[in-house]
């Protein structure tokens, strides 16, 4: 079982529970890391010095239990000065460029109204500068790894809006992933919509995930819980979809004796 999660979300933006709750939950789990990544983006904007006190005091208080890391699910449009001091950034994008605010995960109706004004209803010309703005953003190194790289297709099994194996869908995925890929960055496999009962396919979905996996990328596996219940959810299909996908290992975030974040890779067949 994989006891690691990097995505989540507490009563600070819009989770359900409190911090203390989710690390309760990590415990109650047997858990050896967990990371808080709290929204920050135009919608959302926590409190980041009292999150970062919290944090910090959460990880002062279960040190013998379960690692605490201090993250920060940044948007894509947003400066990362908001958030000083983050150990990792989830980069992620909720926003199209030239449409702030209105994400593109509160609503079908309101991601329809987004692509009418932007695009004249295109869906494919919406999708191709959403990835765009993923690879121009977070090439930079701003992030420590990509967050729900597909999000454009929020509602999309109940809409139909797109073909998500059209080509003039999957290749700019697929260009934007090359660019990030080739950075070393990692991406997320993202449970958060399939553990919620609102998607079927993880994020990225599997033809996205097969081609990060040609092109050398890695990958780092997240629940998105926004309770607590749900810090483990549908991580048994997350590991058996990248191995079905050949990789063979994923990617998770610990604190070194120094007090440094870094990498360490678990073995998926071990999971």
């Amino acid at each position: 079982m994989l006891r690691a999660n990097y995505h989540q979300h507490t009563t600070f933006c819009d989770g359900r529970d409190s911090a203390e709750d989710m690390v309760r939950a990590a415990v109650a789990r047997r858990f050896e890391h967990v990371g808080f990544s709290g929204h920050m983006d135009p919608d959302i904007h926590m409190d980041w010095p009292a999150y970062v006190a919290e944090v910090t005091r959460l990880r002062a208080a279960y040190a013998n239990k379960v690692d605490v890391l201090l993250g920060v699910e940044l948007d894509a449009v947003y400066d990362p000065a908001c958030c000083p001091g983050a150990e990792y950034v989830i980069g992620s994008a909720h926003f199209m460029p030239g449409h702030v605010p209105g994400s593109i995960d509160t609503s079908a109706e309101q991601t329809q109204d987004i692509c009418d004004e932007l695009y004249g209803g295109d869906w494919y010309a919406m999708a191709r500068d959403y990835f765009a703005l993923q690879a121009n953003r977070w090439q930079a190194g701003d992030c420590t790894f990509i967050g729900h790289f597909d999000l454009v297709t929020r509602f999309n099994d109940q809409t139909h809006a797109l073909d998500e194996l059209d080509p003039r869908y999957l290749s700019p995925a697929k260009e934007a992933m090359e660019v990030l890929a080739a950075h070393g960055i990692p991406f997320e496999i993202n449970c958060g919509a399939v553990n919620r009962g609102r998607k079927s396919e993880l994020y990225p979905r599997r033809e996205l995930l097969r081609h990060l996996h040609d092109v050398g990328g890695q990958i780092v596996i997240s629940a998105d819980a926004h309770q607590a219940e749900l810090i483990d959810g549908c991580f048994s299909l997350a590991v058996a979809t990248a191995m079905e996908c050949d990789f063979t290992h994923t990617n998770i975030l610990v604190h070194e004796q120094d007090g440094s974040v870094g990498w360490r890779q678990l073995a998926l067949d071990t999971l």
